[in-house]
C-alpha cells in the first residue's frame, strides 16, 4: 500500500480529533467493562477539594473481592456508667462488622 498523501494524513488527523474530542473534553467517562490498572500504577487524585468513591449511602463498594455493600450505619457509642462493658463491646463489634463486610480486614 502506498503512503498516504500530505492532504490524507491531515484529513485522519482531523476525524481523530473530531471523534476524540468528546471524549477527552468530557466532565466524566462511563465505562460498561471492568478497569484494570497495571502493576506498578497509582492513582492520583488532586489536594484542593477532595474525591469522593461512592457519592451515595446507597451505592455499593467493597475491597479485596468480598460482596460490595452500602454504607454501615452509624454507630452508637457507649453510654458510660457503672455497665460499660457490654455498650463498648457492642460498639467494636459493630465496627468490627463494618470493616470486615466492606473487605478492610478478615
Amino acid at each position: 500500500m502506498p503512503p498516504f498523501t500530505r492532504e490524507q494524513e491531515e484529513r485522519i488527523r482531523e476525524l481523530l480529533r473530531e471523534e476524540l474530542a468528546d471524549f477527552l473534553f468530557s466532565d466524566r467517562y462511563v465505562f460498561q467493562k471492568s478497569i484494570e490498572i497495571f502493576d506498578g500504577r497509582n492513582i492520583q487524585i488532586a489536594l484542593g477539594v477532595g474525591t469522593k468513591i461512592g457519592t451515595a449511602a446507597a451505592q455499593k463498594l467493597s475491597v479485596y473481592g468480598v460482596v460490595p455493600v452500602i454504607q454501615a450505619g452509624a454507630i452508637s457509642a457507649p453510654t458510660g456508667g457503672a455497665t460499660v462493658d457490654q455498650p463498648a463491646r457492642d460498639a467494636i463489634n459493630s465496627i468490627r462488622t463494618a470493616l470486615i463486610n466492606f473487605g478492610i480486614t478478615a
